[in-house]
């Protein structure tokens, strides 16, 4: 193969490259303008008790009260739920992002960190999409210092709500990909109880 072939085709491979970067920048571009809201959280569970069926802790069968309380024994308690959050996008492009970084807050006390790594992709002019976050967390060392109770009363004050977050907020921040590397949006965006564009 001469040169000029050699050229050609590394030339029309980094057209292709610098053409999927620019619709990944777009694409993250009007996920920004998008509007988001905490939409549901489901599969609350208390060291692996189903809480959302109690108000209160004094409303739990004895095995499940075994079960928090063998918990706290060994110096954790796990709460695990999917926090659903709904994004709307009001842009005429599609809206996209690879990655995700989050900060989830709950009664403004920041509970837990994380990444989603999965692609989600919003349709144009008002397309709707959900976006679930399973969040892992163990109130012992996040409430650290707080007696029993008052950690088990936390979870139960969350599920109290219904299942609708209103105790919640979380702060996003989007990603693409350029190659392997993720390229993060500047900032975090704020999500709420309603659609709320930023």
């Amino acid at each position: 193969m001469n040169n000029k072939k050699i050229i050609f085709i590394f030339s029309i491979i980094l057209l292709m490259g610098s053409c999927d970067i620019s619709r990944q920048i777009n694409e993250m571009n009007a996920f920004s303008k998008c509007d988001f809201r905490l939409y549901t959280i489901e599969d609350i569970k208390l060291a692996g008790v189903d809480i959302q069926q109690y108000k209160s802790y004094k409303d739990l069968k004895f095995m499940d009260i075994a079960t928090i309380s063998t918990s706290l024994a060994k110096g954790n308690l796990p709460l695990t739920f999917t926090l659903n959050v709904q994004v709307k996008n009001p842009n005429p492009a599609t809206a996209a992002l690879n990655k995700m970084e989050w900060i989830l807050f709950i009664d403004e006390i920041e509970i837990l960190q994380g990444v989603s790594n999965q692609r989600a992709e919003i349709p144009p002019n008002g397309g709707i999409s959900n976006l679930p976050l399973q969040i892992n967390a163990d109130l012992m060392k996040v409430l650290s210092g707080e007696s029993a109770e008052a950690v088990s009363n936390f979870a139960f004050n969350l599920a109290g709500q219904g299942n609708r977050p209103s105790r919640i907020m979380l702060k996003v921040k989007p990603a693409i990909m350029v190659g392997n590397t993720p390229v993060s949006y500047p900032g975090y965006i704020s999500v709420k109880n309603e659609f709320t564009s930023n």
